[in-house]
């Protein structure tokens, strides 16, 4: 099984930064593919950005040119670099990764955009 623990999440005001992480428990060099989702209040989860063991990356449209998720494979972890955020950005952060065929979650971060 695969353990993840997210951090970094608060409030900032819109136009604000903020960096999330996710810790693994296991070496992310075996894990296929890793990616952070959100789930605003009312809505269904939906897909921020990905990244694969190659570091291949993918990105929703509402975030690009504005997040960048890297790794970083000595800490086991995947981080997701915010910038520029606006109010519509807040939500809930999950952290998930694929690993043998199986989807992982953390438990989430909160992320609230407001001035």
């Amino acid at each position: 099984q695969v353990q993840l623990v997210e951090s970094g999440g608060g409030l900032v005001q819109p136009g604000g930064s903020l960096r999330l992480s996710c810790a693994a428990s296991l070496s992310i060099a075996s894990i296929y593919n890793m990616g952070w989702y959100r789930q605003a209040p009312g809505k269904q989860r939906e897909l921020v950005a990905t990244i694969t063991w190659s570091d291949r990356t993918n990105y929703a449209d509402s975030v690009k040119g504005r997040f960048t998720i890297s790794r970083d494979g000595a800490k086991n972890t995947v981080f997701l670099q915010m910038n520029s955020l606006q109010p519509e950005d807040t939500a809930v952060y999950y952290c998930n990764a694929q690993w043998r065929a199986v989807g992982y979650w953390g438990q989430g971060t909160q992320v609230t955009v407001s001035s």
